[in-house]
């Protein structure tokens, strides 16, 4: 018998049908012919290849294998996307990005795999297939990565050399998520949202003296359970308040968020950290809430976190107000074309969007407490754009 006659009884088997039963029939097979191994796993990175012409992303597929699955198929997915990537076409340097994150098996810090017997690695493999097998299409994000692929040389690499900011915004981010001290943690969120707008303001300076064409791009930033609709809410408010937009797909627990480069870069950054913060800042507040004998719940937690987002977002929404009207006024046009560049760009990927009730909000200490944390959160910047 043929080692892809093996893999495709397997397939028909167990693919297509959701019971236990015939998962086992087709591990069975799998694992009763080590020959077909090879093929096994060619099949695999076809199923990867079939999700990036569907729209998803390695950073996507491995935030659904992780939600969906377990360990052992995250590290299979993992091995798969790795496998593939050679055999793939250049798709920009974001794409790189989430590829160089996957890490390197076996690499320094990495967990050896669990030594397992060949029927077990067979149903995982199955249960993987089949979950690549049925994923749905997403809104494809290639278009806006040629674009800026064509614009910037080949290979999609930026001719300039990467500015510094970005580093200097992450060294005060993560000083602000370790400080134990509200009014430290203010004051380097304050002016790490100071070197954001700067660095986007000089962005689109530095765009117009090149008559650089590139248009909007986009990404996906994972919102996971628990409290995803709060978090949403979060990411929606850093958006909005970063020349950016927001569409959260619940159902597959993420948001995509639309605007230029450095603006993507900025929101990625912020809504980590504010996650970070509010985390901290909400154990606290439990602890406080238990030692004067209230017990604290879900409804305090998922309210502490919407609280949170509202305050936040309309602090965000002033500092974008103050930075608009320190800028000079041959600016303002520049920034106004990137406004409705990001909104063409995302009636393009999403025609028909839908709006949401946040849920679960009732608890009024809750409340309090992630207003009053969101206000140590301070974000706005301090001096004006000149």
């Amino acid at each position: 018998m043929s080692t892809s006659s093996t893999v495709d009884r397997a397939f028909r088997a167990a693919l297509y049908a959701t019971t236990d039963d015939a998962l086992d029939t087709g591990a069975s097979l799998l694992a009763g012919d080590p020959a077909a191994d090879a093929e096994l796993a060619r099949r695999g990175e076809e199923f990867v290849a079939n999700a990036w012409r569907r729209g998803w992303q390695p950073a996507d597929l491995v935030r659904i294998v992780r939600r969906e699955l377990d360990d052992a198929h995250l590290r299979i997915v993992t091995g798969l996307i790795r496998a593939q990537a050679p055999h793939d076409r250049p798709r920009g340097p974001r794409w790189a990005a989430q590829l160089d994150a996957l890490g390197t098996p076996g690499g320094p810090g990495a967990a050896p795999a669990p030594r397992t017997d060949r029927f077990s690695h067979a149903t995982a493999v199955l249960e993987l297939y089949r979950l690549l097998l049925r994923l749905p299409t997403l809104e494809s994000l290639d278009e806006a990565a040629a674009e800026a692929a064509d614009a910037t040389g080949p290979g999609g690499r930026d001719r300039r050399p990467e500015s510094r900011m970005l580093g200097r915004i992450r060294a005060l981010l993560a000083k602000a998520e370790a400080t134990g001290f509200p009014e430290e943690a203010e004051a380097l969120t304050a002016k790490a949202q100071e070197l954001m707008a700067r660095h986007s303001v000089d962005e689109a300076l530095l765009a117009v003296r090149a008559h650089t064409a590139a248009g909007p791009g986009a990404c996906r930033i994972g919102v996971e359970a628990p409290y995803e609709q709060t978090k949403a809410v979060l990411l929606d408010a850093i958006a909005d308040a970063n020349r950016c937009r927001a569409v959260w797909n619940e159902s597959l627990g993420f948001s995509t968020v639309v605007g230029f480069d450095a603006d993507l870069e900025a929101v990625e950054l912020l809504y980590t950290s504010l996650l970070v913060q509010a985390g901290t800042a909400m154990t606290k507040a439990e602890a406080a809430q238990k030692a004067g004998g209230r017990k604290r719940t879900k409804t305090f937690r998922q309210s502490f976190l919407a609280a949170y987002a509202h305050r936040v977002g309309a602090r965000l929404a002033a500092a974008a107000e103050g930075r608009t009207s320190g800028v000079s006024d041959d600016l303002l046009p520049v920034l106004a074309s990137r406004d409705v560049a990001v909104t063409e760009r995302l009636d393009h990927l999403f025609p028909e969007t839908t709006t949401t009730r946040l849920r679960g909000v009732s608890d009024a200490a809750g409340w309090e407490e992630g207003a009053r944390a969101a206000d140590s959160a301070q974000v706005e910047a301090r001096r004006r754009l000149g």
